[in-house]
């Protein structure tokens, strides 16, 4: 924000909209460091609250809580089509755009954390910006991580089989994880790898903003929910995030090594089925 005096009428206003932006996002974490107030004031922003720090440390537990403050509900809208974009309040937002900022210039080439040195891609999310169901898991295995895109190897096969099942098709459902680089051996991250990251993650979630939230498997359900509690506790009812209803199933790589669970997870979609307003098949499975 430095030289604001010395820009052109056509460059401030510029920035002045790119702020106005993020404001009406709501996405407040996308600045990390302080700014005068006077220096927004020269673009004609008076709102402090975009520039207040984030605290992604480990509050209370050794996983991040996320509830401070939480966007507006999508309670009473009515679900029609999963492709097209939310209703919201005020002028359209470019979601599109604000993802796109978070990928390259937020995260850019991360060096956060230990897992960018194993890393081959930063696996930043796949999907509909417009989706109204977002499926969260924990991270990228080798696949995701030699292509650059969440799910897409056995696990990721089967859940493209859940999505069918559910009556959609993956390009309608957006689909990220709690981290964005491979943990050595596929092995969970580790607290200090999630709470560092979850940060770009709930950043996604405020842009894209879905009615529902799958978490897949215990550490989705962990760092979205903040609390650490065995998956049978926490399934099998809906939960609220950031204004969207949270239901926990099981992994699909768990899936992969436990068919018998199959059931059980398919019992979570159709919950998630419900809250959406998506009809039931007449025949379906997650096979």
């Amino acid at each position: 924000m430095s030289g604001v005096a010395g820009l052109s009428a056509e460059m401030r206003e510029a920035l002045a909209a790119r702020v106005r932006f993020y404001r009406e996002l709501g996405i407040g974490e996308l600045y990390r460091r302080a700014v005068d107030d006077s220096r927004l004031a020269e673009l004609g922003v008076v709102s402090s609250t975009l520039v207040e720090e984030k605290d992604i440390s480990p509050r209370r537990s050794s996983v991040t809580q996320n509830v401070d403050a939480e966007p507006a509900s999508h309670a009473g809208s009515q679900h029609r089509d999963l492709g097209r974009p939310a209703a919201d309040v005020g002028q359209p937002v470019d979601k599109v755009e604000a993802l796109r900022i978070i990928r390259e210039e937020e995260i850019g080439e991360c060096t956060r954390c230990a897992l960018h040195t194993g890393r081959h891609t930063i696996v930043f999310a796949d999907g509909s910006p417009d989706a109204h169901l977002m499926f969260v898991g924990e991270g990228p295995g080798a696949d995701e991580d030699a292509q650059g895109l969440p799910f897409v190897g056995r696990a990721g096969q089967l859940l493209n089989n859940m999505i069918v099942a559910m009556g959609l098709k993956r390009e309608e459902v957006y689909i990220a994880n709690i981290v964005k680089c491979r943990p050595p051996g596929n092995r969970t991250p580790e607290p200090e790898e999630a709470n560092t990251c979850v940060q770009f993650l709930n950043q996604q979630i405020e842009v894209v903003r879905p009615e529902v939230i799958v978490a897949l498997g215990a550490t989705a359900a962990t760092y979205l929910l903040g609390q650490r509690q065995p998956l049978a506790g926490l399934r099998g009812r809906v939960h609220q995030f950031r204004g969207a209803k949270l239901i926990v199933t099981y992994h699909p790589a768990f899936l992969l090594r436990d068919p018998r669970q199959k059931k059980e997870a398919w019992a979570d979609l159709q919950i998630a089925m419900k809250e959406l307003g998506l009809k039931r098949p007449e025949s379906g499975s997650s096979e």
